[in-house]
């Protein structure tokens, strides 16, 4: 349908505007329900914490991911839970067996210096697609702005495609306030001085997503999205939805519709 005048989207496969959901164990039978008709609006599966790990039929989800079009890759929390371990090269090889080539290099559970996520990147972009994630999941910690900006110049530096900024699927911690409120302050300054087309800010909730699409624009990179919420998440990029009603006027020539980056 073409009839309505609404904020044009990018289109697969995108360089931004993307969304990335999270997968907590969805049974192969319902993902390929889901798949067979929002694909298209999926552009990359994080198999969320260390959960690939103990996930059945993982080659399987895998390869539905990637026939689908769509980018999967294991969470921070397997790649922290093999560096405290001591089992990287182990962890690499798992990742090539799969045939997955996007890794995220994290320090959201672990304490891992700047410098050795650094020459992690340095190490590895290569071989794989590289999301590196600024923040902590302890909401007790809180990193100063200057901090922020600096950790993702540098990570984005050393060859990462995208940084995340931690939020918890929880959407408490990292950008989030305990009770789940945006720190606007910070959210402004990394817009206004990092390239936010490369960033992808972690969103679980609907409040959260409307939030980064008024602030930032319809094809702002989403993060930790569930998979049974990305249809309305499209809905509200495209200004279908109360909160974002107008969003074809704010963004009237936000990009040419026949763009895909």
């Amino acid at each position: 349908m073409d009839f309505l005048k609404i904020p044009d989207r990018t289109l697969r496969p995108r360089s931004y505007g993307l969304t990335s959901v999270i997968d907590f164990g969805t049974p192969i039978g319902e993902l390929k329900h889901i798949l067979t008709d929002y694909s298209h609006i999926i552009d990359i599966a994080k198999i969320g914490i260390g959960s690939a790990y103990v996930t059945p039929n993982l080659e399987n989800k895998i390869s539905l991911y990637k026939e689908s079009g769509i980018k999967p890759y294991c969470g921070g929390t397997f790649f922290e839970k093999c560096y405290y371990q001591k089992k990287i090269p182990e962890y690499l090889k798992f990742l090539r067996q799969l045939g997955i080539n996007w890794i995220e290099i994290s320090n959201g559970t672990l304490d891992i210096p700047l410098q050795e996520r650094l020459n992690f990147i340095t190490q590895l972009k290569n071989d794989f697609h590289i999301i590196a994630e600024v923040g902590s999941k302890d909401a007790d910690k809180d990193m100063q702005v200057s901090e922020w900006r600096k950790e993702i110049i540098l990570l984005l530096e050393a060859g990462c495609d995208y940084v995340i900024t931690e939020g918890r699927e929880s959407g408490t911690s990292g950008i989030y306030e305990k009770n789940g409120a945006i720190k606007p302050g910070l959210i402004r300054e990394l817009t206004n001085t990092v390239d936010d087309k490369k960033i992808i800010f972690e969103a679980p909730t609907s409040k959260q997503q409307m939030y980064f699409i008024r602030e930032v624009g319809p094809n702002v990179n989403l993060g930790n999205v569930k998979l049974n919420d990305v249809l309305v998440l499209e809905a509200q990029r495209c200004g279908l939805r109360s909160e974002t009603f107008y969003m074809e006027d704010q963004y009237a020539n936000y990009l040419n519709p026949t763009s895909s980056n």
